[in-house]
């Protein structure tokens, strides 16, 4: 059946809005050529688009011709600010940006372990909430962000994928498992939460190495290690949102077994970045101290510096175990090593990883290096949150 006239409207509506979002300010000539509409409609939904607020004239072209100027429109960037969060165990970085995703400001601080891990300690976790909620409420007033309207988070956690809510697990700081809840109830702003690893996901397909493949998994290797499962094109999560929880992934060479309750058996065993950092150890790599990035990244990058191949090429056949268990059950024909460990190993570590990996499955799965490193949690958050709002914001208004 042909759409209804107001249907037909908030379709070229949304078209419009998509092409000013993705190609920047336009005429209404240049958003005829784009959109194939005639000039009277494009004429008529500059104008309605321009009454919501969300479409205004942001000045002309066509100084160097004969003739009248062309009117450029473009979208009200301060329609609606965002904010996204990327949480970890000891540390929250907040940014605030405008619809379009332009960068306003940003803040990091430091959380420490209050109140410890486990189930001790929910007596302090208040303290440590009220930082961090306050971090956000500082940059948000520095950012001059006065339309706070969505709040994107990615956090290490279980994300029930009946109610969207980050999920009380085992081995995370009490702060962090209140902080989430503490936002959603003093904000007015909508507030969306996702798993750390598939925003990383997200950001290393839209900008990343992962360009280009609807199927592929990331395999994030940082303080800890996870997986992000990406097929045909849609993010899965899992019947209990757990899907590619890989540090628990049975392994041979860790000298036990994972648990219920902890990952020490298993996968993380072997490619969490403590692990990483001992092995560097024992292979007699120098890694400096300090600095913010996981020590195991520091010992990746140490060892490509020093050329110190039995170190790499064993690091490689560990990562290569659980990348062969995704492989065998997934098939994904991909896999992208993100996080501080995969990006300091690069193309290198990569190319290791995807030669022991053919020896061990069948199914051939290119490997690359993630491009994005630590900054794709931060990155995947805000995206996520950018098209929540503009999807909320860009639709028609009720008749």
């Amino acid at each position: 059946m042909p759409a209804s006239p107001s249907t037909a409207r908030a379709i070229n509506d949304r078209l419009a809005l998509r092409f000013l979002r993705d190609e920047g300010p336009l005429t209404a000539g240049q958003l005829k050529t784009l959109t194939g509409l005639s000039r009277p409609t494009v004429a008529d939904l500059v104008e309605r688009l321009r009454h919501t607020g969300l479409v205004q004239m942001v000045g002309e072209t066509g100084a160097q011709r004969r003739g009248p100027n062309a009117k450029l429109y473009g979208i009200v960037a301060d329609r609606a600010h965002l904010a996204a969060l990327d949480v970890r165990t000891d540390s929250v970085t907040v940014l605030v940006t405008d619809l379009l995703g332009t960068e306003l400001a940003r803040a990091s601080t430091p959380m420490g372990e209050p109140g410890g891990k486990g189930t001790g300690g929910a007596e302090e976790a208040g303290p440590a909430v009220e930082r961090a909620v306050a971090l956000l409420e500082r940059t948000v007033a520095e950012a001059g962000a006065t339309r706070l309207h969505s709040v994107g988070i990615g956090a290490p956690g279980l994300i029930d994928p009946a109610t969207g809510e980050l999920r009380d697990s085992g081995g995370l700081p009490w702060w962090h498992r209140r902080l989430v809840a503490a936002l959603q109830q003093r904000l007015t702003a909508a507030v969306q939460v996702e798993n750390e690893t598939n925003v990383a996901a997200i950001a290393e397909q839209r900008e990343g190495a992962a360009r280009g493949r609807d199927t592929f998994v990331l395999l994030w290797l940082g303080q800890g290690v996870g997986a992000a499962l990406v097929l045909d094109g849609r993010l899965r999560r899992g019947a209990s949102g757990g899907a590619g929880e890989i540090g628990f992934l049975p392994v041979p060479g860790t000298g036990g077994l994972p648990s219920a309750t902890g990952c020490d058996g298993g996968f993380h065993a072997l490619t969490g970045s403590a692990a990483i950092a001992r092995l560097a150890a024992r292979h007699g790599v120098a890694v400096e101290g300090g600095g913010t990035e996981p020590a195991g990244a520091a010992a990746v990058r140490a060892a490509l510096a020093a050329g110190a191949d039995g170190f790499l090429d064993e690091l490689a056949g560990r990562i290569a175990l659980g990348a062969a268990a995704v492989s065998a059950v997934l098939d994904p024909g991909c896999v992208v090593l993100g996080g501080e460990i995969g990006r300091a190993g690069g193309a290198a570590l990569a190319a290791r990883v995807e030669e022991r990996l053919a020896g061990l499955s069948p199914l051939r799965t290119e490997v690359r290096a993630g491009a994005l490193g630590g900054g794709a949690v931060l990155r995947g958050a805000l995206l996520t949150v950018r098209d929540a709002a503009q999807e909320q914001l860009f639709a028609p208004e009720p008749m």
